[in-house]
């Protein structure tokens, strides 16, 4: 049963800031006993995408790089996995928002880039990054395998399908997601119940535990609503972090009862993957 830690913070205007409270995060979580410890999406900076300004750019690392080989380096000291997620500079006007994953021995096992890139008030992340090439991905760690989609990909049953489908057990969604203000007093707690309960039902759906972790405070006009939660595979939210605080969620993956889950409702043998083929069309006709 290994033990998951989730790193809910508040970001700073410095990268290097974010990256010292995070390694201290990571070292705190591992000394609690996680041995799988995810970061928030974007964990460097800022939530930056909420204008458009080219000068963000400078903000992106070359992944893999420095960044991702102080974490190599982290993993191997403390064996423990680290999944990350940060702005990656692929070359001089082509940027992506990528994950990767670090086993416990310090090996680089590689890269997410996020699929689904949302545009709107607030979230201008179409100016900033290019749609994920590298398809949906499931790593083999040394405490279980797991899969890494990013923030508005948690929206959509086909990344959460495709990334189960290569053997994830459990999923990770590092997000930054807030309320805006003047959408908060009539929307806001709709919106939040849209995010978990998505979410909840795509660890129903592929049978697996779902790790949705996001950041607090207030940057500009976003509110970012906290509430990192984890799921297991029947949609039961079994730790959730607080709106407001800092906080490192901590639960236990029970993969054994996933296994014994999986064989009583088999989702994935019942599929019926001849009817499919329109979901590869944009509308229905």
């Amino acid at each position: 049963m290994p033990k998951v830690a989730l790193i809910q913070l508040s970001a700073d205007e410095s990268p290097a800031v974010n990256k010292a409270r995070t390694e201290d995060a990571i070292r705190q979580a591992a000394a609690n006993g996680a041995q799988i410890i995810c970061t928030q999406e974007l964990f460097t900076t800022q939530y930056f995408c909420r204008t458009e300004d080219c000068e963000f750019f400078d903000l992106a690392d070359p992944l893999p790089g420095p960044l991702t080989e102080a974490h190599q380096s982290l993993a191997a000291e403390l064996g423990v996995v680290i999944v990350a997620s940060g702005f990656e500079k692929r070359a001089t006007g082509l940027y992506h928002n990528t994950a990767w994953v670090i086993d416990a021995d310090g090996s680089f096992l590689g890269l997410y880039r996020k699929m689904h890139i949302p545009q709107d008030p607030g979230f201008e992340e179409k100016f900033y990054f290019t749609p994920g090439d590298l398809g949906y991905k499931a790593f083999k760690t040394k405490f279980g395998t797991i899969g890494v989609l990013i923030c508005w990909d948690q929206w959509y049953p086909e990344a959460a399908r495709l990334t189960a489908l290569e053997g994830a057990e459990i999923l990770f969604y590092p997000t930054a997601i807030g309320w805006l203000p003047e959408e908060k007093p009539l929307l806001g707690e709709a919106q939040h119940c849209a995010w978990e309960t998505v979410q909840r039902g795509h660890a129903v759906a592929n049978g697996c535990y779902v790790c949705a972790i996001n950041r607090v405070g207030t940057e500009g006009n976003s509110e970012f609503w906290g509430q990192t939660f984890i799921s297991d595979f029947y949609g039961q939210i079994i730790a959730k972090a607080p709106v407001s605080e800092e906080t490192i969620l901590y639960a236990d993956i029970d993969l054994k009862a996933l296994e014994d889950h999986r064989r009583i409702w088999p989702f994935f043998r019942d599929r019926r993957i001849e009817t499919y083929g329109g979901i590869t069309r944009r509308w229905g006709h």
